[in-house]
């Protein structure tokens, strides 16, 4: 098998066909007896993280493809994560994230079992890979403390130039991580910087690829600190280049079902307020344990419930200022969101309206805010990433 064809890796008809189901986690490779070293080497990770007797395996094959396939019990995944709602997993095992890193392992493990949609790999080395990129973005999304502005953006002027033809650019003799860091850690720079969400999750998917990188790629790794030094990748490139999206409008992921390490769209279902300049929805990353980042009071991450509120609000604090722009007054959306949230019955008619799937683009009949699909990290290693960046080097 070609590793360099296996993206999504064209191996979904292959899985349905050889097991029923394309779902959980699943290792392509060359001969059967790859695809047993594959398995023996994640039943091992999955006895450090004790959860080796919950996940089911088999070994598939068909017309030369072979494959290592895990999922989690059908009877954990039922009293886990009913309906394949994995926003409890913490509580139902009594995982402590933020205490122990292994926690955050487990709950990323557990969530990427159960997943309706197969996440495929073409080695052990990038499912390993793939894991602990994920567990960087939800350490670094939690470090993560920002100023929320939708027209001026800054960063920390002696690791970063900007040109309005090539973006944020690395000053000559900068390191990517480094400069990453200082601008979106108020820790390291101890300072808030500018930001919209959206590139907010950029730099944050930028630094966890890059950490992994720096590890198991060194080559590509100089790629990307070149890459930067010269151009920045933004907004529509950036997904292409970096992320997957798995779910779609026609197949949409159940609505409360994430993996830590996700990017995901809050959409703002109210078509007036809109019309807002970086009120059209909301990017956040999936922190684990029920959470959400909220980039502008880190200490205080998103509930679904708390998120859907807020997004819900912003359509009863819009106005327009002395230059006729639509805004959002935020002081008022918190103050909504605190009377709302002290009232059962007020939260329970919101969230019936919000939790419903979102609406394709243009249309605003009868949709909620929770979108249909989500995004992860390309793959990484040698041989096998999927990563091109636009210049060479």
């Amino acid at each position: 098998m070609n590793s360099n064809d296996l993206h999504q890796y064209g191996l979904d008809e292959f899985f349905r066909a050889a097991t029923g189901k394309c779902s959980g986690i699943a290792i392509a490779a060359a001969t059967a007896q790859d695809a047993g070293a594959a398995l023996r080497q994640f039943r091992e990770m999955m006895e450090l993280l004790g959860l080796a007797q919950h996940v089911e395996t088999e070994l598939a094959g068909e017309n030369g493809n072979h494959a290592a396939i895990f999922r989690l019990s059908e009877e954990c995944t039922a009293t886990w994560a009913a309906n394949s709602d994995t926003l409890q997993l913490c509580q139902q095992l009594n995982l402590d994230t933020h205490g122990n890193p292994c926690d955050l392992e487990r709950e990323i493990a557990l969530a990427m079992l159960m997943s309706p949609v197969s996440f495929q790999f073409p080695s052990y080395q990038e499912l390993t890979s793939a894991l602990r990129i994920r567990k960087n973005i939800v350490v670094n999304a939690r470090k993560t403390a920002l100023s929320f502005s939708t027209d001026a953006a800054e960063r920390p002027a002696e690791y970063w130039t900007y040109h309005a033809a090539s973006g944020f650019t690395l000053l000559p003799g900068k390191l990517l991580i480094g400069a990453l860091q200082q601008a979106t850690q108020p820790d390291e720079s101890g300072k808030r910087y500018s930001f919209s969400c959206y590139r907010a999750t950029e730099y944050i998917i930028l630094l966890s690829i890059a950490q992994e990188l720096s590890q198991c790629n060194p080559g590509l790794y100089q790629q990307l600190q070149g890459q930067w030094e010269k151009q920045a990748i933004m907004s529509g490139k950036f997904h292409d280049v970096f992320l997957h999206e798995y779910g779609s409008m026609e197949q949409p992921l159940p609505p409360g079902y994430y993996v830590p390490g996700d990017r995901l769209w809050f959409r703002n279902p109210d078509e007036p307020s809109s019309d807002a300049t970086g009120y059209e929805g909301s990017w956040v990353f999936y922190l684990g344990n029920g959470q959400f980042t909220n980039f502008w009071k880190r200490a205080e991450p998103y509930t679904l419930m708390s998120k859907c509120v807020e997004i819900y609000h912003w359509r009863n604090a819009t106005y327009r200022d002395a230059a006729g722009t639509l805004q959002v007054d935020e002081k008022m959306v918190e103050k909504l969101v605190q009377q709302s949230l002290s009232d059962p019955e007020q939260t329970a008619r919101i969230l019936k309206e919000m939790l419903r799937l979102r609406e394709p683009k243009g249309v605003y009949v009868a949709g909620g805010c929770i979108d249909t699909s989500r995004e992860y990290p390309r793959r990484v290693c040698p041989g096998t990433s999927d990563i091109v960046l636009p210049l060479m080097f």
